[in-house]
């Protein structure tokens, strides 16, 4: 563990990660140094590591930007600590401003090998008057070395169907323009800036970004990790360029919150990972950190295959007659969890609005769903069912049942989305009726695992009993995250799926706490493998659940390219099983025995992508999966793309290796040939016309040695 302090600077740190803080009292407390080891000097920081936007007192220069507030620019150094908590450990850097009393303490936590930290910052009001606060930073720092021409900002967009959409871009690129800011001798005043609103914290824009500079290698990669509100900011300062990463903010979320003398208010969590080799160390070490973070669970080793009634399936509409034969199918082809996903609770009647009681449905299953649940149990699976616990149909008699304030509301009145009321999780009476209804399906019927959905966004948030509407969500938020953790206290072996339409709520507040991630509802199974592809750089792989819904009428190309968008992540399957032939059986089988193959390998994975990260109409996409001396890699070939491709895998150039196809075997095999000088695999499908996909193992064949002429052959 690096651990020092003088009068100008803390370190702090360990053989993967060193932070320096200039710490002097003649400038900014600000981190002059956060990379991968031990690094060049760097000139000191003028970015403050904390930025505070209070009433009355505002910004130091007016913007747009988190950046140059004048409490940050005023705040003076009063101390650290380091402590440990557990395998994390935490240094605790303190600043504080005379003329309002407040004191900021920004906590850094780090595992020991991991080139990643979680940051927050808390603030205590030791003044003698209220403090109304409008946004604190959980993290803020210049990015140290670089030059903003080298820059490059790594970031991602989001939709309902069209999830992690990435995009690379040199800041001077439309983000940062160049002004000549030294020739005015004062840093800028706008910035880049990505806001999340609601409680849909993917809906639009991700709370993953990052910087890299081109020229060193640098990058940084960070995440929020808040299942709300969130604001991610870079910018360009006189010295180079900044981040700022906060959780909700008045002039974004209508958040606001008196803080009383005495009283302490802390930020959400977010975390930077670092590296001197580029996104993909970058990605290395924030799935490292990932891994720290998310709760332990016997799922994490055991990685079951989940199939799921839903979709491009029975769509909503299950009954006795329709699961039976899927159970006893997905059974045979080797499923683990069978999920029972919505309309389960269904009489018939329109149920979108009605939702709330969660009983079963007594026409759908005559002689009770436990028939059902008991046939999936008697095949060897775990039970499962789709809920959405947080939201109460407008027709419920949910909604007469519970006391007004159980809800969110603004003004007074209870908030309606698309027909439904959301429940407030602050108040007793819902979580009441949470745990009620889960412990009933838990106890009563054996449900061993929850497809945890959410699909409607409340907005703003509830000025019931708040200071304003964001700080109302920002509670709410959080009650969720306790409600989870009391749930898994109490079930610790139950499985929850996070999924909100689809991959609205990808964030690490939730995945921390739940075992996988459905990454979207796109029901195109020629669509959907760009999403899978960038999973990764927002979820973990092993927690990373894409539909593999093969369909009896697919060609055997088709066939084969759907079941491979699940295959480098949690399998998650769907698809009429009970109506396909046994050929087609037996490659989803196939599939299944590759994924439990490999699945121990994925959970200590590190993502790359040799063609880069997709681009939504891109012709070619490939994902690999790095464990050890082995790559995982996939390679889906769509509609219109050329006759090959060339993949570039520098972790294996120098070195000789052998190709082979883990799924599917059974279809005519792809042409390989292998550059070991550039490290370059070029492959070419048999068929040039149709959509095909595969999965190969690459491993080190001969050996490290010269540089070859590339090496020909047919990936088998």
């Amino acid at each position: 563990m690096i651990s020092s302090e003088s009068a100008t600077s803390v370190v702090w740190g360990h053989s993967a990660l060193e932070l320096v803080v200039d710490v002097s009292p003649d400038g900014p407390v600000g981190v002059r140094t956060l990379a991968a080891g031990p690094r060049a000097e760097h000139p000191r920081a003028t970015q403050p590591l904390v930025e505070l936007m209070v009433a009355g007192e505002g910004r130091a220069r007016a913007s747009h930007r988190f950046s140059d507030t004048a409490l940050g620019a005023r705040m003076v150094y009063a101390g650290s600590a380091r402590t440990r908590d557990g395998k994390w450990s935490e240094l605790h850097v303190d600043v504080r401003d005379e003329r309002t009393g407040l004191l900021a303490r920004t906590t850094f936590r780090s595992v020991d090998g991991v080139a990643a930290c979680q940051v927050r910052t808390t603030v205590t009001n030791r003044g003698d008057v209220p403090v109304l606060l409008h946004g604190v930073t959980s993290f803020a720092a210049g990015f140290p070395g670089a030059e903003v021409g080298d820059v490059e900002l790594l970031r991602g967009e989001s939709e309902w169907l069209g999830e992690g959409r990435w995009t690379r871009h040199p800041l001077r690129d439309g983000v940062t323009p160049d002004l000549n800011l030294r020739l005015h001798g004062q840093p800028g005043r706008g910035r880049f800036a990505a806001v999340s609103t609601g409680t849909w914290s993917t809906g639009t824009h991700l709370p993953t970004a990052g910087l890299a500079d081109r020229r060193t290698g640098q990058a940084w990669l960070w995440q929020v990790e808040h299942n709300g509100a969130w604001r991610w900011e870079v910018g360009e300062r006189l010295d180079g360029a900044y981040v700022a990463l906060l959780g909700p903010t008045d002039v974004d979320h209508q958040w606001q919150h008196f803080l009383l003398p005495g009283e302490a208010f802390t930020t959400v969590p977010v975390s930077v990972a670092v590296s001197e080799s580029g996104v993909d160390g970058a990605v290395a070490a924030l799935t490292a950190h990932r891994r720290e973070l998310v709760r332990p669970h016997p799922d994490r080793s055991a990685l079951p295959v989940v199939f799921n009634d839903y979709m491009n399936t029975l769509m909503g509409d299950p009954t006795t007659a329709k699961l039976l034969p899927l159970v006893d199918a997905a059974a045979d082809v080797g499923a683990e969890v069978f999920c029972v996903d919505a309309g389960w609770y269904d009489n018939g009647t329109s149920w979108w609005d009605a939702v709330g009681e969660w009983r079963p449905s007594e026409t759908r299953f005559p002689r009770g769903i436990a028939e059902v649940l008991t046939r999936i149990r008697e095949r060897g699976m775990v039970p499962g069912l789709w809920l959405e616990p947080e939201v109460i149909g407008v027709r419920s008699p949910m909604a007469d049942k519970l006391p007004a304030a159980a809800f969110l509301q603004r003004g007074g009145v209870r908030l309606v989305e698309h027909d439904r009321y959301v429940l407030d999780l602050r108040h007793p009476s819902a979580v009441a009726h949470l745990d009620d209804v889960v412990d009933r399906l838990v106890e009563d019927l054996g449900v061993g695992y929850f497809k945890l959905d959410y699909n409607v966004d409340p907005g703003t948030g509830t000025d019931f009993a708040a200071d304003s509407a964001g700080a109302g969500l920002l509670a709410h938020n959080r009650a969720h995250l306790e409600w989870l953790d009391r749930l898994l206290d109490r079930h610790p072996d139950l499985i929850l799926e996070n999924c909100a339409s689809g991959a609205m709520r990808m964030d690490y507040a939730l995945l921390s706490r739940m075992q996988l991630q459905s990454t979207s509802d796109q029901q195109d199974p020629l669509r959907y493998p760009p999403i899978a592809v960038s999973a990764p750089m927002s979820v973990l792989p092993e927690q990373s659940a894409s539909w593999a819904y093969p369909q009896p009428d697919m060609a055997e190309e088709l066939f084969a390219y759907t079941v491979c968008t699940g295959m480098l992540g949690r399998l998650y399957l769907s698809g009429r099983l009970d109506l396909m032939d046994p050929g087609r059986l037996r490659s989803v089988r196939d599939a299944v025995r590759v994924f439990r193959e490999i699945r121990a390998d994925l959970a200590v994975a590190a993502p790359v992508w040799p063609l880069g990260l997709p681009a939504w109409s891109d012709p070619w996409l490939s994902l690999g999966l790095r464990s050890g001396d082995v790559t995982h890699l996939a390679v889906w070939r769509r509609d219109g793309a050329g006759p090959d491709v060339t993949l570039s895998l520098p972790h294996l150039r120098g070195r000789s290796v052998d190709v082979d196809v883990l799924y599917p075997r059974e279809l005519p095999a792809w042409s390989h040939s292998w550059d070991q000088g550039t490290g370059s695999l070029t492959l070419a499908p048999a068929h040039h016309d149709t959509a095909s996909a595969r999965l190969f193992r690459i491993a080190p064949g001969g050996g490290r040695g010269p540089a070859t002429p590339p090496t020909g052959g047919t990936a088998r």
